[in-house]
């Protein structure tokens, strides 16, 4: 199963450098999702996380999600606590 993840992931990550159309930033919290993404395709970071483990701006980061999905590179879904709040967006990355 390792060996299939990593594959998977190697995967992934060529079709994002292949993406000549996405800015720098955009692949840099891209390698980063990934680096969370453990066993799945998916993850939860806050974007205030994210901004402090890359020293990146929250505009910035938030850009750069964007750039990636709009290359079909991530989708994002919302998440909610269970009194309705708001939390962490749940990311999954394309195969």
């Amino acid at each position: 199963m390792k060996n299939q993840n990593s594959s998977i992931k190697r995967a992934r990550i060529n079709r994002m450098y292949g993406t000549d159309d996405i800015p720098s930033r955009a692949k840099i919290v891209y390698l980063y999702l990934e680096d969370r993404c453990y066993t799945s395709s998916e993850c939860f970071p806050a974007i205030g996380t994210i901004c402090t483990s890359l020293n990146l701006s929250r505009s910035t980061v938030k850009r750069a999600l964007a750039d990636l999905e709009k290359a079909g590179l991530i989708a994002k879904e919302r998440r909610f606590r269970d009194d309705g709040g708001c939390t962490s967006n749940n990311y999954v990355l394309a195969d």
